[in-house]
């Protein structure tokens, strides 16, 4: 079985992307290679600040879309609560692309 993730990425400056993936180490790797147009590579969100395991895709889009809607000092907040020092969480694991890219992935885009 599948296992899709909703996560953030910030850039330096603080603007924080958010999106869905079956894949979070590759898709890490790509909004760190600038590799997916958009959004992230406009605004540089290169560090893994939050995640989370969702289950179904069904599931995981929802809790994207609910992210979204709520204002920045409760994202903040989330993050907080796994990752106080805000550090990159991408450096526990290996960034290395698997698989397809981001055609597995669905996300619209912007934080």
């Amino acid at each position: 079985m599948k296992e899709y993730y909703v996560y953030i990425m910030a850039s330096r400056s603080g603007v924080l992307y958010i999106g869905v993936t079956n894949n979070l180490s590759r898709r890490v790797y790509e909004h760190k290679k600038e590799l997916i147009p958009g959004f992230s590579q406009k605004y540089k969100t290169k560090k893994l600040v939050y995640f989370e395991n969702c289950g179904q895709i069904i599931d995981t889009i929802a809790r994207e879309k609910q992210l979204k809607r709520w204002r920045r000092e409760k994202k903040d907040n989330l993050i907080k609560t796994i990752n106080p020092t805000l550090s990159d969480l991408s450096r526990s694991f290996d960034c290395i692309p698997t698989g397809n890219s981001a055609q597995d992935d669905k996300s619209d885009g912007s934080g």
